[in-house]
């Protein structure tokens, strides 16, 4: 079991930039595989970044690939999400996940590949 907390999300200006954490609880978190996700009003939750266990690899949605960076630091239990070049379209509650794999070098992309969700912070990008 994971316990998953989201912070550093708020209200920015366009072309501003913004780190989001994830603090992990529980199980290490070393195990798991971790993502960002987002979700707008009205919109179906989207594949943001993610990075396999020890960081090595990480894959990016195409619409923050060149400005987001995920990484993670598994001493701290915790994972970043380094946004830059912020823009109206990326306003959205962000939700970190962790994802059981048994690859090392696997990167999960998809919501269905995670078992644990924080509660979401709210990014809001004005213009």
């Amino acid at each position: 079991q994971v316990q998953l907390v989201e912070s550093g999300g708020g209200l920015v200006q366009a072309g501003d930039s913004l780190r989001l954490s994830c603090a992990a609880s529980g199980s290490t978190s070393g195990l798991y595989a971790m993502g960002w996700f987002r979700q707008a009003p009205g919109k179906e939750r989207e594949f943001v970044a993610a990075i396999n266990k020890n960081g090595a690899f990480t894959r990016y949605g195409d619409p923050v690939k060149g400005r987001f960076t995920i990484s993670r630091v598994n001493t701290k239990n915790t994972v970043y999400l380094q946004m830059g070049g912020l823009n109206v379209e990326d306003t959205a509650v962000y939700y970190c996940a962790a994802g059981r794999t048994s690859l090392s070098f696997s990167v999960l992309l998809s919501v269905g590949q995670y078992q644990y969700w924080g509660q979401g912070t709210q990014v809001t990008v004005s213009s």
